[in-house]
């Protein structure tokens, strides 16, 4: 029986996919890199800073070093911290907010996995933070989906087995993550479709999520 949920972040419960987009090109513009596109950064999501920082780079004819290529993810990082300053929660995403209200209404133990360092940031910012029991984020893992490691410390701070977990993504990487940690997943926008997931859904306002049937209600 499902007893938790563990939510991504970026695309699930909030919209700042179009605030890393534009920090990654102001920092893509600056190495001299003209053709950094939106659909690079379909490529960026769910995956560390660094492999973020790869795709960047792969269009790039010059050399980095390891220092080089940190100070250049920590720059596009300061631009993003600096975009969120206006954050407010108008960016939730539709029916994230009373999703997560109605799960704990059920008594369903909720996390957030997110392998963003700046979790912690943008749930104060847009208010959901008091809505979180639990948040596992890049500041607690060492190792980015598509391994499990995020999942699998949110259900250990959710005093919860993984098969006793739902994960739900918006991301590829993130089911892979959610299939290794042997928990089930709901796909949501443009994983919808994906074969991996166990449950599938245009969005969190999407009417045919039947989360009774879900939990075996």
């Amino acid at each position: 029986m499902i007893k938790g949920v563990i939510f991504d972040l970026d695309g699930v419960l909030v919209a700042t996919d179009k605030l890393h987009y534009l920090a990654w090109k102001r920092l893509a513009q600056e190495l001299g890199i003209t053709n950094f596109t939106e659909q690079d950064n379909v490529r960026q999501r769910g995956v560390s800073r660094m492999a973020s920082l790869q795709v960047v780079l792969e269009k790039s004819n010059q050399q980095y070093t390891e220092q080089e290529k940190a100070g250049f993810a920590e720059k596009k990082n300061e631009y993003y911290i600096e975009s969120l300053t206006h954050l407010t929660k108008e960016a939730i995403l539709p029916n994230a907010a009373e999703t997560v209200a109605q799960l704990r209404e059920k008594k369903i133990r909720v996390a957030v996995g997110s392998v963003s360092k700046n979790a912690p940031i943008i749930l104060q910012r847009t208010g959901l933070y008091p809505l979180i029991d639990e948040v596992s984020c890049g500041l607690n893992i060492t190792r980015s989906k598509p391994d499990p490691q995020v999942f699998l410390i949110a259900a250990e701070k959710l005093a919860l087995k993984p098969e006793e977990c739902l994960v739900v993504e918006d991301s590829a990487a993130g089911i892979q993550a959610a299939k290794a940690a042997k928990m089930k997943s709901l796909a949501l926008g443009p994983e919808k479709e994906n074969p991996l997931a166990d449950y599938h859904a245009a969005s969190l306002a999407d009417p045919s999520i039947n989360w009774d049937m879900i939990f075996e209600l």
